[in-house]
């Protein structure tokens, strides 16, 4: 058992092309944490770095107190479980699972026991004997476990293991992961591009874009409190909401414009969030998440709201995902860059199709439809903010 430090990794290619920059990571002895991010950050170049596939270009991998930027791959304490699995065709799945053990020299006997103690750990006792196109694809992904169990390493590795499998077998997988891991304790390092799993998997998770580190924290940690806007339009399913907004007003009395409509902020916005209220009309990024817009009935007269306009209805079942359009100007992700939507021309009724599209997750129960105009009330105490250019979290100030 070990710990893994990344400290200052970065990996430049012959072309100039830096797939990961400067990044400082950590792992704990028993730790899962997931590396997540869109296709192309450098998450599973992370990965083969760490065990000794891909050449470091600056920086220190630790295995525990040892360096091993210059150890082999062959020599790392390290255990790989890959996307496609790489099982032997021809050997069954004791053979399979004991192939690494085989390599290394390890006796018959001593192999095959600890081939047949992680089989059974893993639910695959009863399909020892078959051949790998014999099992289903999530057999096939235990065998691939297996094989890295029985090597007993300090860390585990693993490179989107579930991708290939139905979204039903995926969620079932998941628990059958963190199972296996948790009972032996190692330090796992997980990389994946789907956010729920990083969410409901991952101790910490690390979100990674454009080979740059963009937060680590606890999934909840990462939800509630986003670091920048890239955090926040990944995290969450759907995504929040973002639009281009000023605010104005005095202390006690700011509000929030979003297009043409205002909303009045909590009394005590400048005391928990001091870099809201400096310079009148401060221009903003405002993040709303879906489940905290509800359509307004007359029991919400009191909360702030907006007009909208309804574009499409997903039922769901136990929820409804409303898709609504308003005449604020939503900020979008084109190039790397956070720039809001072309001005909408807003005259009588909202814009439609030609207005900014948001989601709110609402009660099944609430009849809309289509092309009706309602009124939103939005919970004004969860908004996010986010500066205009930069793109960082406007949060409390430093203690």
């Amino acid at each position: 058992m070990a710990t893994l430090s990344l400290e200052q990794i970065t990996k430049v290619y012959p072309t100039g092309a830096e797939a990961v920059r400067a990044l400082d990571l950590h792992v704990d002895e028993g730790e899962f944490v997931v590396l997540v991010g869109p296709s192309g950050c450098g998450k599973t170049t992370v990965l083969r770095m760490v065990a000794g596939l891909e050449e470091i270009t600056s920086g220190t991998i630790r295995l525990g107190d040892e360096v091993v930027n210059d150890v082999s791959a062959r020599e790392r304490d390290v255990a790989m479980v890959f996307q496609n699995y790489a099982l032997y065709p021809h050997l069954d799945v004791l053979q399979n699972i004991a192939f690494s053990l085989r390599v290394r020299g390890v006796p018959k006997q001593e192999r095959e026991r600890k081939a047949r103690e992680a089989a059974d750990v893993l639910g695959l006792t009863e399909v020892v004997q078959r051949k790998p196109r014999q099992l289903s694809g999530g057999q096939r992904q235990r065998v691939a476990m297996g094989r890295a169990l029985v090597r007993e390493p300090a860390v585990f590795l693993m490179d989107e293991p579930l991708s290939n499998l139905d979204a039903n077998l995926r969620v079932q997988m998941r628990s059958e992961v963190l199972r296996v891991q948790r009972r032996l304790g190692v330090a796992t390092l997980y990389v994946t591009h789907d956010q729920t799993e990083a969410m409901t998997m991952g101790d910490r998770v690390a979100v990674l874009n454009s080979g740059t580190l963009q937060q680590l924290a606890a999934p909840q940690e990462l939800y509630e409190n986003p670091a920048n806007l890239f955090v926040a339009s990944f995290i969450g399913s759907p995504p929040m909401n973002l639009y281009e907004g000023a605010i104005s007003g005095p202390a006690d009395g700011r509000v929030l414009s979003l297009g043409s409509q205002q909303l009045a902020l909590p009394a005590d916005l400048g005391r928990r969030r001091p870099g809201l209220v400096a310079g009148e009309g401060r221009k903003v990024v405002a993040g709303i998440r879906p489940e905290h817009l509800t359509v307004a009935e007359n029991g919400n007269a009191n909360r702030e709201t907006l007009a909208a306009r309804i574009e499409l209805v997903e039922a769901l079942g136990n929820e409804s995902l409303v898709h609504f359009s308003t005449d604020a100007r939503r900020v979008r992700n084109r190039g790397g860059a956070w720039t809001p939507d072309a001005a909408v021309d807003a005259s009588g009724d909202i814009a439609g199709a030609s207005a900014a599209e948001g989601v709110a997750r609402v009660d099944p129960r609430v009849p809309v439809a289509p092309g009706d105009q309602v009124t939103l009330a939005v919970e004004v105490d969860r908004l996010h903010f986010f500066d205009a250019e930069t793109g960082d979290a406007i949060g409390a100030s430093a203690p």
